[in-house]
């Protein structure tokens, strides 16, 4: 499994693994596509969707990386001692780090919610509010899960852009209710984006 996945990346060099998003409509039909993934993980281990969202979109380039695509890993979330399924050799913090493989998206999300209620060192992170993203965007680089210096704000800015926090004051109207959740989060850009325009005509 191994060599074809490492095969496969030969295959696509000019897809790039880290970039920070995609473009805004890639964002949106990434959101679209796992909303509901994210407010189920929420429901069941107490993370907050928004977050969730926010590092799969900065994580998987909004589901364009390299890692997304050929191994489904969403998160960045790297081999383990304990880990025993297939890997994926990718240049990171060091040449050839490994990476965990999934058999779909699903998977990865859920492993991404297990990684954080399964290690002592983001146990705090789950005595803040569920509602307080900021807190935990912060906590998160706290307890080590980027490098960047920068990633609580990167997680906040896409959390705000998209107004992902309504997944976590609202979640009931997205999962109990048929929702063109496409076109909320669509109309939540834009309206940002027209807020925006009116600022700099000030």
């Amino acid at each position: 499994m191994r060599k074809q996945l490492l095969f496969f990346f030969w295959l696509i060099p000019l897809i790039s693994f880290g970039q920070a998003a995609g473009t805004a409509s890639e964002t949106i039909a990434y959101i679209d596509q796992y909303c509901k993934t994210a407010i189920r993980e929420m429901y069941l281990y107490k993370i907050p969707a928004s977050i969730t969202l926010a590092q799969g979109i900065l994580e998987s380039g909004s589901g364009h990386s390299d890692l997304a695509i050929i191994a489904n890993n969403h998160f960045g979330i790297k081999c383990t001692s304990d880990y025993v399924g297939d890997t994926f050799l990718k240049d990171d913090d060091k040449k050839d780090d490994c990476f965990r493989v999934y058999l779909d998206a699903e998977s990865s999300y859920r492993d991404h919610s297990l990684f954080l209620v399964n290690r002592s060192r983001y146990s705090f992170l789950f005595n803040y509010w569920i509602k307080d993203y900021k807190a935990w965007a912060i906590g998160l680089k706290k307890a080590g899960y980027a490098t960047n210096p920068n990633y609580p704000q990167l997680l906040i800015d896409v959390i705000e852009k998209y107004e992902l926090y309504e997944y976590d004051r609202h979640p009931e109207r997205y999962v109990m209710k048929p929702t063109n959740t496409l076109d909320i989060v669509r109309k939540a850009f834009e309206s940002s984006q027209n807020a925006g325009k009116n600022v700099e005509n000030e």
